[in-house]
């Protein structure tokens, strides 16, 4: 993370100036060991040169068996969530803890979700087929049957939102630029509709 953190440094503005009183404009939700060191590096590099505040997950910040504290409030107070689904990501408990509370902020607070499916296919996820599969047949061994079902249903739903989709014969760099503007138009639109209500309350006052 700090080799991520560094390499952008030189961003010198933020949306999230501008959207309100969010923590962060997005949050990346990722396998490391499947992206970490060239999609996602890629990836993070453009939001933040694009002025976009990104909280980039971070393993060292999990204590104990569920997600810790930090990442909790990190994914309450983003305006959007980023969940990549690579082929490993339903084998990390961590990840599925994440979508889950990802999946609870879009169903209870609107949170705007962008899923980019990382050389798998949609229905892989919506279906927990192939890999996603394999992988639940091990957490069903492990976990309590409400958890598991709680991880199924945020993947079921969140891969049947719309996203990008990288095959291994695309250029990531162009799905990448196509996720940059995706994230900046959602929040231009989240700014416009804040100062909107803004100013109704504003004129309500003075009637």
């Amino acid at each position: 993370m700090a080799a991520l953190d560094s390499a952008s440094s030189s961003s010198s503005s933020s949306v999230a100036s501008t959207v309100g009183s969010s923590s962060y404009d997005v949050f990346l939700s990722f396998r490391g060991e499947d992206t970490r060191y060239n999609f996602i590096f890629f990836l993070y590099k453009a939001l933040k040169d694009a002025g976009i505040d990104v909280f980039l997950d971070n393993e060292n910040l999990w204590t104990g068996e569920v997600i810790g504290s930090t990442l909790l409030r990190a994914i309450k107070g983003s305006k959007i969530s980023i969940p990549v689904f690579s082929k490993g990501y339903a084998h990390s408990k961590w990840c599925l803890q994440e979508l889950a509370q990802i999946f609870q902020c879009h169903k209870s607070n609107g949170q705007i979700v962008l899923p980019i499916f990382f050389h798998v296919d949609p229905s892989h996820v919506r279906n927990q087929t192939e890999s996603f599969e394999e992988a639940f047949r091990k957490h069903e061994e492990i976990f309590e049957a409400d958890i598991v079902m709680s991880w199924r249903e945020a993947l079921r739903e969140v891969g049947n939102l719309k996203g990008e989709v990288l095959k291994e014969t695309m250029n990531p760099a162009e799905l990448v630029d196509s996720i940059v503007k995706r994230a900046l138009s959602e929040l231009v639109s989240s700014t416009h509709l804040a100062e909107c209500e803004y100013r109704i309350d504003m004129d309500s006052s003075n009637k």
